[in-house]
């Protein structure tokens, strides 16, 4: 099977106390390292890769994006998905090229931008051409930041997941929603469901029964991994 097919595959028959886990590799020493402890699959966090380059979350120009990518799909031979926030402002079909060529077979898209939530139709629509530019070549996660960014109504997030399902989404990622929401979203929404995870907050186990397909930790490992260097530092100081 092709990169695209094994990550879609993972994502099907998932039992509810067994979801997808992918951790966020920053660069090629992370993925490896992820991959060696057994993981199938990786999503980077572009917090993550943003810190590591020494930007501010969502100021790392889209080609130092792509090129951190692409190292890290370099180093491995596991499917790759990469956050590319809200895609730079390339058109649909850039975008999708540049995501190709940089070894990614997976994608984040953000409904936000600056801040503020997109109008949700025109950013379906824009999906859809995201979605007929890449054919089966990519995984779609469409992120849907109404908790993040918006007043946290799940009904709305629901609402949202709707039109970026039938716009050709293969995952949706309401980023942010409380655990205790996770059962409704479940229940709203069609497909698999990425849910963001902390390192020091619910098991996967937990997060998979309540409703999550696959579990994300944004850029936690990064900054876990920055915590253990300072502690070294200093001890060494």
């Amino acid at each position: 099977m092709s990169g695209v097919e094994v990550l879609r595959a993972l994502h099907r028959h998932r039992l509810p106390d067994d979801p997808l886990v992918l951790p966020g590799p920053w660069d090629a020493v992370s993925a490896r390292v992820c991959v060696d402890a057994g993981f199938p699959a990786l999503a980077t966090p572009s917090a993550g890769i943003a810190a590591s380059l020494g930007y501010e979350d969502g100021a790392t120009p889209a080609a130092e994006m792509f090129a951190a990518v692409a190292r890290i799909a370099r180093a491995v031979e596991v499917p790759v998905s990469a956050d590319v926030e809200d895609g730079y402002g390339l058109a649909p079909k850039e975008l999708v090229e540049r995501l190709l060529e940089a070894g990614a077979v997976g994608c984040n898209l953000e409904d936000s931008h600056g801040g503020a939530l997109k109008d949700p139709a025109r950013h379906a629509d824009w999906l859809a051409e995201v979605r007929s530019a890449a054919g089966d070549r990519l995984f779609v996660n469409a992120r849907v930041d109404t908790f993040a960014r918006g007043d946290g109504d799940p009904e709305r997030a629901i609402e949202r997941a709707a039109l970026y399902v039938a716009a050709g989404a293969d995952c949706v990622y309401p980023i942010g929603a409380p655990v205790g929401v996770l059962p409704l979203l479940r229940a709203g929404i069609q497909g698999p469901i990425n849910v963001f995870a902390r390192l020091d907050g619910p098991r996967a186990a937990e997060l998979g029964e309540l409703g999550a397909t696959r579990i994300t930790f944004g850029p936690g490992l990064q900054r876990r991994a920055t915590g253990a260097l300072r502690e070294i530092a200093a001890r060494l100081r």
